[in-house]
């Protein structure tokens, strides 16, 4: 996967399509994220919406802003879930700031609560960044696995079903219309949201659950919510 990263990293650089001054080794922040979110919020799927599990990149801070502005709840994961408390609950009622601004990732951060599982809502949208995807909906993201962990964790926690509408935003140079690796802790995307279109996937892939002997027993101890459901594993 590592040289399809790179591939797709070397042309956002050189199509001068990102706000970063080098993109490599990160969810990119391209140019044009405004405007698919707001192609994101035209769609029935997002008016459905109340509660949205999203990443903190900044690719997708628009998506973020956009959903708390409109009164739909978002929580995002502590960072490498290294806390008891693995989620940052950003409920619009209770911010001590303007949404758009608690949607930052260090803002929100700062004035939201760490919440465990049992305090959050099940989840009507997933909002993820990802390096490339192809119109599958098979995503390949930077390469630390963390999203497919809280994906999966979530799957197991019954917060994520069948009907959670899975998304991500993109820049048009990271669709790709090829065969991309994926195992079988990966989670596709049912939609990619470009500035300029909508992609609709069929069937992408979705664990059951966390696939526990993918992790090693360093990644399970990393992580708190891990290692206390790890004996219930057979672990």
């Amino acid at each position: 996967m590592q040289h399809v990263r790179e591939r797709v990293w070397d042309l956002l650089d050189s199509a001068n399509s990102v706000h970063d001054a080098s993109v490599h080794g990160r969810i990119p922040n391209f140019k044009g994220s405004e405007q698919a979110a707001d192609r994101l919020a035209e769609l029935s799927a997002w008016h459905e919406t109340r509660v949205i599990k999203a990443v903190p990149d900044k690719a997708q801070l628009p998506v973020r802003a956009r959903a708390l502005v409109e009164g739909k709840t978002v929580f995002m994961a502590v960072p490498k879930l290294a806390d008891p408390h693995p989620f940052y609950l950003l409920d619009p009622a209770a911010l001590a700031v303007p949404p758009a601004e608690a949607a930052a990732s260090k803002i929100a951060a700062a004035v939201t609560p760490k919440v465990d599982v049992e305090a959050l809502r099940p989840v009507d949208m997933v909002v993820v960044g990802s390096v490339a995807v192809n119109r599958s909906g098979v995503r390949i993201g930077k390469g630390a696995g963390y999203s497919d962990l809280e994906f999966a964790f979530l799957m197991e926690a019954g917060l994520i079903s069948s009907r959670t509408v899975v998304v991500t935003t993109v820049h048009a140079v990271q669709v790709l219309d090829e065969e991309l690796p994926a195992t079988g802790h990966d989670f596709g995307v049912d939609l990619i949201v470009t500035p300029d279109e909508v992609i609709t996937c069929r069937s992408p892939h979705r664990p059951e659950g966390l696939v526990w002997e993918h992790l090693d027993a360093e990644k399970i101890a990393s992580i708190p919510v891990l290692a206390a459901r790890a004996p219930a594993a057979g672990r």
